[in-house]
This record gives structure tokens, C-alpha cells and sequence, in this order.
């Protein structure tokens, strides 16, 4: 999402409203799916920045709605980070199946990894438009491993965010967390059984571990 931050200084906000803004896209799609509502990510993106620019210089609603299409327009250009692609393809030559379930849009995902040069490496893109709800309701993941065909004792989710690792784990998943520079992970919730500082990391571990030559959990890596 760094990327973005470029975009605000475009529109003449503060690079620094970028995570601000995301928190507050997270905190209303978290909010809605806890009273048993939906709304896509695009609307809910909108409407914080929309929120977030009038309040920040007083602009118009019409000029604050066609900032929030040139920032948003960004999410079509943002690049994986360099570890993806190696730990992709390690993952996929070690037997892993690999599926995407986000928050977000499928469509964005896709170009994202054809970007990447990983988009054949998976299985399936999957968002929360299927089940209505937002990670980390534990529908999200249920409906991600019924569509991936598996138990969600045999599935594994990867993420750099502590709270998607947890809500994982407590629908039946095992858990992997990306450090990528963050420490510590909080207490307040579950360990995740894996943790690496990214994604070429976590698949040679796992690789060691699937034959039989490394230790298990904790991210022993």
C-alpha cells in the first residue's frame, strides 16, 4: 500500500493520511461484518476518503470524491512486495496449492499477481464477496477452504496482519505470520504457529518441515 501515499501528495493531502485511511476502511469493514452487514471494499475505501479530505481543507464533496478516484485509482498499479514471487513459486515446487482470500477485490488480486508473474502459480482468487462478510468473521475462512476443497485444519494462512493470523486460527486454521521488519506481535492474540520475517522465509520452512528436516512450530526459521 506504500505506493498510495504518492497518490494523496497528488490530491494535496499529507502522505501520512494513507494509514490513517486504511485503519479507518479496516475498522468499518471489521464493524459491519460484527452487525451482520456487507459493503464491498471500493465503498467503504470512498467513503473514509471522502470523510477524511472535506474534514482535512474544508473541499467539496464533488472534489473530494474525484481525489478519492485518483487515489483509489492507484490500487491498479501497486506491485507485490520481492519476496512474493520467489516464495510463491518455492511454495508451489514444494507441493503447496495456493489460494488467495481478501478483504478486497478478486480483480485486484489478479493483476496484481499477473504483474507479479505469479498469477498461474494459484489455485483460486477468492474476496469476501462470496460469504458477505469480512475477514476476520470466521465465515470468511470457512467459505475460503470449502471453495478450496479442504478441512480447515489442512489449510494455512499467511498474512502480515496479526489480526487476520487470529481470526484464522480461531475458525480452525493454522496461522502463519510475515513479520517483514514488525515486532512484536501482540499479546492479546493467538501465536501463530509460523513465523518468518517474509514469504521466501516461511516456504523454505515449510519446505524443510514437509520433508521431514526442520523443527514445527513457532516459526522455527
Amino acid at each position: 500500500m506504500t505506493p498510495l501515499r504518492g497518490r494523496f501528495e497528488d490530491v494535496g493531502a499529507p502522505a501520512g493520511l494513507m494509514p490513517t485511511w486504511f485503519a479507518g476502511v479496516l475498522r468499518d469493514g471489521f464493524a459491519l461484518a460484527a452487525a451482520g452487514a456487507y459493503a464491498d471494499f471500493a465503498d467503504i475505501a470512498s467513503d473514509g476518503l471522502r470523510t477524511l479530505l472535506t474534514a482535512l481543507d474544508g473541499r467539496s464533496t464533488a472534489e473530494a470524491d474525484e481525489a478519492a478516484r485518483h487515489i483509489l485509482a492507484g490500487m491498479d498499479e501497486l506491485p507485490v512486495h520481492p519476496d512474493v514471487p520467489g516464495g510463491v513459486h518455492a511454495l508451489r515446487r514444494a507441493g503447496f496449492r495456493l489460494v488467495t482470500m481478501t478483504n478486497g477485490s478478486p480483480e485486484l488480486t489478479h493483476g496484481l499477481l499477473v504483474r507479479a508473474g505469479v498469477r498461474d502459480r494459484f489455485d483460486a482468487l477468492l474476496g469476501v464477496s462470496g460469504p458477505r462478510c469480512w475477514k476476520p468473521a470466521p465465515e470468511a475462512y470457512r467459505y475460503a477452504v470449502r471453495r478450496a476443497g479442504v478441512r480447515p485444519g489442512e489449510a494455512l494462512l499467511v498474512a502480515v496482519h496479526p489480526w487476520d493470523v487470529d481470526g484464522a486460527q480461531r475458525a480452525g486454521l493454522a496461522g502463519a505470520w510475515l513479520r517483514r521488519g514488525t515486532e512484536p506481535y501482540p499479546e492479546t492474540m493467538s501465536r501463530p504457529k509460523w513465523t518468518a520475517e517474509n514469504l521466501e522465509e516461511l516456504a523454505e520452512s515449510l519446505a524443510a518441515r514437509a520433508n521431514g528436516q526442520g523443527p514445527g512450530q513457532q516459526g522455527q526459521s
